[in-house]
């Protein structure tokens, strides 16, 4: 039988999903197909127009090797690093990424204000940061791996540059700019 490893030197990647182990490998069956909701290439732009490589300056875009190795860390017990899916809560119900947590930008981010309940308690509750006389203290909040279905989906670009709006450091977001397309295409372990 053939393995089909994620790279020569890692044939699978341990991660915690909502406090359950879950083993990360390439699909091994070779007659699998990409799923239907990540299959269609043609759509309407906009919404759906495709997003650049480079989303803003000091923000890192990720390949599946980093947000596995993110992953991988967490699952090892680093603190401070959360992979967040921030598809509304019924994709994320469907099918995410093992690891990843849902806080939905449509439901939290947007609008932009800060005194919104659901941004505050995104930022403190969640992200770990500090409010501090109506503004935010971001020098303890968690170093985020943000995705959502795809490089054609506006979702995470807005909600990283709603983040960057509000102060967020910009080298503790991440953009998973491939997102549960590119995940599901490579035959990845989904949850």
């Amino acid at each position: 039988m053939t393995d089909y490893n994620i790279t020569a030197n890692i044939p699978a990647v341990e991660a915690l999903h909502q406090g359950k182990l879950v083993t990360i490998q390439r699909e091994q069956n070779p007659s699998a197909t990409i799923r239907a909701e990540y299959a269609a290439t043609a759509r309407p732009c906009p919404p759906y127009c495709i997003q650049p490589m480079q989303l803003a300056a000091g923000v890192e875009t990720l390949g599946e090797l980093e947000v596995l190795d993110m992953l991988r860390r967490i699952r090892h017990g680093e603190s401070g690093l959360l992979v967040v899916d921030s598809r509304t809560p019924d994709w994320y119900a469907k099918v995410t990424l093992p690891g990843a947590i849902n806080v939905p930008y449509a439901q939290n981010m947007a609008g932009i204000a800060t005194d919104l309940p659901g941004v505050k308690k995104t930022l403190v509750e969640i992200y770990g940061a500090k409010e501090t006389n109506a503004e935010f203290d971001f020098s303890n909040a968690h170093t985020l791996a943000i995705f959502c279905n795809g490089p054609w989906c506006g979702q995470t670009p807005n909600y990283i540059r709603t983040l960057l709006s509000l102060g967020y450091p910009a080298d503790k977001l991440k953009w998973y700019r491939g997102g549960m397309q590119d995940w599901c295409a490579l035959g990845l372990t989904i949850v």
